[in-house]
């Protein structure tokens, strides 16, 4: 992959994304101390609000950062309009606040929370397709971002509906749609995008060459046909179609978690750190969140639904996006303050911008969170959740003074 500077936003630009986001998981994480398992349920309002805090305030935010630094990189064309980017966060910050106020305190809040963020995506979708156009070659990467942002644009206008039936304004079947947005933003739109930013992340971080990508390209088709087919089942009413999409989703899933083993095995750099730790942590949720979904397909008890939901929010995106900002967090900082001083003076190397001790204070302490957090799921023991809480907040600290540590380096 041909990776090019001469395209990248400014750094003023895309930091602010990686900062809000950071912010906005530890504030999630504090957040989930209001669960009381005894009485869980995933369509409870202080879950569908917390799910919007972490999903647009966290893993949304680091995503559109992201897409604003590599996509222009790795393409190599310029944005569209990367003054757009500027308008982008301060929207979603907006939106995510009022969409979370109105499922805690008032619904007829959420359309307007939902058009903000409405707003905010269509700006960044807006530009994703017009930079889009000046590729001439369709590779993974811009197929799967193509892809992902039809699913985010079709996602975001379901989830103005579902506001706006919430808020008692239209009659409309909210379970029935909810199905339809989930698999819309999460499986259509995060999933896709993460499937196919990892295959320029992980062998670009792992230095692997020379492997194939026929799994993740399968993976990606059907996780895609899922999405269509959840979409169609809600449409038509039709329960029998949904349920093949579980299944094409569970294999394309598994299919790139084959994938990323085969990077495993192709790297050339074999040093372990706190990336390399992060990704078998982020990867090992994952493994375990489809299992927990084969075992909820064939039981329907909820709650593997829900600990499966769990290993993929708290471990699974956790990890895979703390790991990725301690590699990119550095370059920026390193390119923005010291690649001006190459062959002048002496520039620290990328490895000592990254404090190692609290780095890996952030994934033990989360990797604890996440499994006695799990228990607690499972045996419906709330206390014990919040135990695991409790480690994920200490995680978080560590993660938010990682991150402060990196912004401040001097050298």
């Amino acid at each position: 992959m041909n990776i090019s500077q001469e395209f990248a936003p400014p750094y003023k630009l895309v930091i602010p994304y990686f900062i809000i986001g950071v912010m906005f998981y530890f504030v999630s994480i504090i957040y989930t101390f209001a669960f009381d398992m005894t009485d869980f349920h995933y369509l409870d309002v202080k879950v569908l609000a917390w799910v919007h805090l972490f999903l647009l305030g966290f893993v949304m935010m680091i995503i559109f950062g992201a897409m604003a630094q590599l996509l222009p990189v790795v393409l190599e064309v310029g944005h569209f309009g990367i003054e757009l980017f500027y308008a982008i966060w301060p929207l979603l910050i907006i939106g995510t606040l009022l969409m979370v106020s109105g499922f805690l305190f008032s619904p007829a809040i959420l359309p307007y929370g939902g058009t903000v963020v409405l707003i905010s995506m269509l700006i960044f979708i807006f530009d994703i397709f017009m930079t889009l156009k000046n590729v001439k070659k369709f590779n993974l990467a811009v197929t799967t971002v193509l892809l992902a942002n039809i699913s985010l644009l079709m996602g975001i206008i379901v989830g103005i509906i579902m506001a706006l039936g919430y808020a008692g304004q239209i009659e409309v079947d909210i379970s029935s749609l909810l199905k339809a947005h989930i698999y819309l933003v999460i499986g259509g739109y995060i999933i896709i995008t993460i499937m196919g930013l990892s295959m320029i992340l992980i062998p670009m971080f792992g230095l692997a060459h020379n492997f194939s990508n026929k799994p993740v390209k399968i993976a990606v088709s059907l996780m895609s046909a899922s999405v269509i087919m959840v979409l169609s089942s809600v449409l038509l009413g039709i329960e029998f179609i949904s349920n093949i999409a579980y299944l094409l989703s569970v294999i394309a899933v598994s299919l790139y978690v084959y994938q990323i083993s085969i990077l495993y095995k192709k790297r050339a750099r074999k040093i372990q750190d706190i990336y390399s730790y992060s990704m078998m942590a982020a990867f090992g949720s994952l493994v375990f969140s489809i299992l927990s979904l084969v075992v909820y397909f064939i039981s329907e008890i909820d709650k593997f639904l829900v600990v499966a939901m769990w290993f993929i929010f708290s471990g699974f995106f956790g990890f895979l996006i703390s790991g990725h900002l301690y590699k990119i967090v550095p370059f920026l900082v390193w390119f923005e303050k010291f690649s001006p001083l190459v062959g002048k003076e002496k520039v620290p190397m990328l490895a000592d911008m990254i404090p190692d001790r609290a780095t890996y204070m952030q994934l033990i302490f989360t990797f604890i969170g996440v499994l006695i957090s799990i228990l607690g799921i499972f045996i419906s023991d709330t206390d014990i959740f919040r135990a695991g809480v409790s480690f994920l907040v200490i995680g978080a600290l560590f993660f938010v003074y990682s991150l402060r540590y990196i912004l401040k380096f001097k050298g």
